[in-house]
């Protein structure tokens, strides 16, 4: 009997190894995950990325790249800190996350594009800005310039939500792991980004009334 709280001991710990957490595979954005089997995670890890991701790496690549000429313009045309304040934290992530697309693209021998063919007449995505609108935000400094940048820049992100919409739309796309990792921040970022910058351009008005 002197034996048995050993043995006690280690079948609980035999126990509490074998007890694991379940498996959940992440949803789309603003979908609940489900749980899976580790079998099914395995299958899931050889998850190949289809033609809709890349257009959509491609895509997003020119659309962050009009984002940070965006904020290249504020530098100079306002006064505020807090706008300051935002658009660092926007060059900060979409110059990295730039970066990451143009490392995942070449890994997969695809064709980089060139992040600024907007200027050229290329076709936009969702939510980015016509010329005629980016020559109308040079165009003004001040509190003006602040309101007609937040205006844009909540358009702009609204548009990356859009894609990343689409992307989960298109079956098979969206699942390789890499792809709906930064699909789902991208949609969580920008969400939040949108909210902050509502509130800003809300206290901005009601200051200039």
């Amino acid at each position: 009997m002197k034996y048995l709280p050993a043995i006690l001991l280690i079948a609980g710990s035999a126990a509490c190894r074998s007890a694991s957490p379940p498996l959940v595979q992440p949803g789309a954005p603003g979908a609940s995950g489900r749980e899976i089997t580790a079998e099914q995670a395995v299958d899931l890890s050889r998850v190949s990325y289809t033609g809709a991701d890349v257009r959509f790496m491609q895509g997003m690549i020119g659309h962050h790249a009009q984002a940070l000429e965006m904020t290249a313009l504020l530098k100079t045309r306002t006064g505020s800190d807090d706008m300051r304040k935002l658009a660092h934290r926007i060059e900060l992530s979409q110059a990295d996350e730039i970066k990451m697309m143009q490392e995942w693209l070449t890994n997969r021998g695809q064709t980089l594009p060139d992040p600024h063919a907007h200027h050229h007449g290329a076709t936009l995505m969702p939510g980015m800005l016509t010329q005629e609108e980016m020559a109308r935000l040079a165009a003004t400094k001040g509190a003006e310039f602040d309101n007609l940048f937040l205006e844009f820049m909540i358009k702009h992100h609204g548009g990356a939500l859009v894609m990343v919409e689409e992307l989960f739309s298109q079956p098979g796309s969206g699942q390789e792991s890499e792809i709906n990792a930064f699909a789902s921040d991208v949609d969580a970022d920008q969400r939040m980004e949108i909210d902050r910058m509502r509130a800003m351009l809300e206290r901005s008005k009601e200051l200039q009334k």
